[in-house]
């Protein structure tokens, strides 16, 4: 059995559906640390004037990133951050040739928000993986499996809770990898290569490292077409 490893993440890139329509199993990673100012919280989408950050903001208690896990992560209440995002996503992609055929998808998103950063992004990657045809591959939370240790060694036991025997992972992953410990485990990895054709974008040249949304918008329903490696 098959499985990727990732933390989860706001509306992802194509490279995170990529790897999860590979996998037979992915687990959200989702009690580790959570660091500020990364991917867990924030996306890019591409308008008139440039790529543009869309954040969530969150509840600051303190320092956030002091060892509290992703999954405790609560979402800041006081801020009607969901029905900005919404309209700055229409005003991005209004002209977009499949807008209209999605704009019931970018509601759903949005239709109700949870008290935890986690619930909301899980849900929605999930929800973003079946409307892109996904529709095999098994969702579950690291945080619900109770492993322990570190490291290599902790995904190793991630992936012996999940029945899994070898992992995808992205190309990152093969500078902390510890590839002896999971031979010696009966367990193998290979790593994703993220080389993908471009596609019809709006407004300038063509920009990779954008939320998935942008090509679902743009390409419609031959989106899941887009996802392989060129």
């Amino acid at each position: 059995m098959i499985c990727g490893i990732m933390q989860p993440s706001y509306i992802p890139w194509r490279g995170a559906f990529d790897l999860i329509q590979r996998v037979d199993v992915y687990v959200f990673y989702d009690d580790v640390q959570y660091v500020k100012r990364s991917w867990r919280n924030r996306n890019r989408i591409k308008t008139a004037s440039g790529t543009k950050w869309l954040t969530i903001p969150v509840q600051a208690r303190g320092n956030i990133t002091d060892g509290i896990p992703i999954r405790s992560i609560l979402l800041d209440a006081g801020q009607d951050w969901s029905r900005s995002h919404r309209e700055q996503l229409h005003q991005a992609y209004r002209q977009a040739p499949h807008y209209r055929s999605q704009a019931g998808l970018l509601d759903r998103i949005y239709a109700e928000i949870p008290e935890l950063l986690a619930d909301f992004t899980i849900a929605t990657t999930e929800l973003l993986a079946r409307a892109l045809g996904i529709e095999d591959t098994r969702f579950v939370r690291s945080s619900e499996l109770d492993v322990v240790g570190t490291g290599t060694d902790r995904v190793a036991s991630i992936m012996e809770a999940v029945g899994a025997d070898h992992l995808i992972n992205g190309p990152t992953a093969r500078g902390y990898t510890d590839e002896a410990l999971l031979t010696s485990r009966g367990l193998s990895t290979e790593y994703i290569k993220y080389d993908y054709a471009e596609y019809p974008q709006l407004h300038g040249p063509y920009e990779p490292q954008l939320s998935v949304l942008d090509m679902m918008l743009m390409v419609g329903a031959q989106a899941r077409h887009h996802l392989g490696s060129r």
